[in-house]
């Protein structure tokens, strides 16, 4: 069984970004800058927001925190989200979910011009990614390529099952797996929480890849012995053995399942970390005019 160590292969990226980023110093060309917008108190955002800007300083980019109230107004942010996409030292924007109640995703957004939209969020570059064009893919479906590329697990030709539709994960993974390079070809079946005969569908892949957001739900019966198995899935279950007080397990029930895999991912330290080297890449993409000219 081949574990896919996310966590290395972050390194291994972020390591080969600053390479770049030290080449652009020595040219003299411009520093890549990501912008991150905060709003509200939110624990687990501050925390993954602190960790893309760490992530930052660690390749050599330049990074800027925008920090809001929870009582902004929509009017406010988006004012704030065109300022950003107007200054032309701002390569990349993010706008860290969940945002209030009284605040629209969709036009918050759809606010964000497609150049700077590193979280590959917007209707233009998720339809560029849809029809096969150069974009910025999404973090976590772009990282999922990214290690199953890296550790040259076969796809053309295989079945690949996608549990989990969101917008976020499973249908861009989906697109992914099925387009006409590699890692791709597969035959895709996006599965969800009304499928019906779903662990008799799961147990035909021979690439699982579970997004559901359900605790331990694939066991080792709805898993093919040799598949590959892709685990999406983070929650925290309390663990009074352990210091912080909980421990963190996936979608996927890994000890049943991890003997049956011929590779599979953990949580954590699988998909997890590869979402902030895949949004740094995409931030030098933007800063280097690969994607829009």
């Amino acid at each position: 069984m081949i574990l896919i160590d996310g966590k290395k292969t972050s390194e291994e990226i972020k390591a080969e970004i600053a390479q770049r980023v030290a080449e652009i110093k020595l040219e003299g060309g411009k520093i890549p800058h990501l912008a991150a917008i905060l709003v509200g108190n939110n624990g687990a955002s501050q925390t993954y927001v602190g960790a893309k800007v760490k992530s930052c300083e660690q390749v050599g980019f330049q990074s800027t925190l925008v920090r809001l109230e929870n009582s902004v107004s929509e009017e406010e942010l988006l004012k704030v989200v065109e300022d950003i996409n107007q200054n032309p030292d701002i390569d990349g924007l993010i706008v860290q979910l969940p945002l209030p109640k009284h605040i629209s995703v969709e036009k918050v957004t759809n606010k964000i011009k497609p150049e700077k939209d590193v979280d590959g969020f917007t209707p233009a570059n998720i339809g560029r990614m849809a029809l096969g064009w150069p974009t910025y893919v999404s973090a976590t479906p772009y990282g999922i390529v990214e290690l199953l590329k890296r550790y040259k697990i076969e796809t053309a030709g295989k079945h690949c099952v996608v549990i989990g539709r969101s917008h976020i994960v499973g249908s861009p993974m989906s697109i992914l797996m099925a387009r006409n390079d590699y890692p791709g070809n597969c035959t895709v079946t996006l599965t969800h929480s009304r499928t019906k005969n779903l662990a008799e569908i799961s147990k035909t892949a021979d690439i699982l890849i579970v997004a559901l957001g359900k605790p331990e739900f694939v066991t080792a019966e709805m898993v093919k012995e040799g598949a590959v198995v892709i685990d999406v899935g983070i929650h925290r279950v309390e663990d009074t053995s352990k210091k912080s007080g909980f421990r963190l397990i996936g979608d996927v029930k890994y000890d049943e399942v991890a003997p049956i895999a011929a590779a599979i991912t953990p949580v954590p330290g699988g998909v997890g970390p590869m979402t902030i080297a895949s949004l740094l890449y995409n931030t030098l993409l933007s800063a280097e005019k690969i994607i829009y000219k």
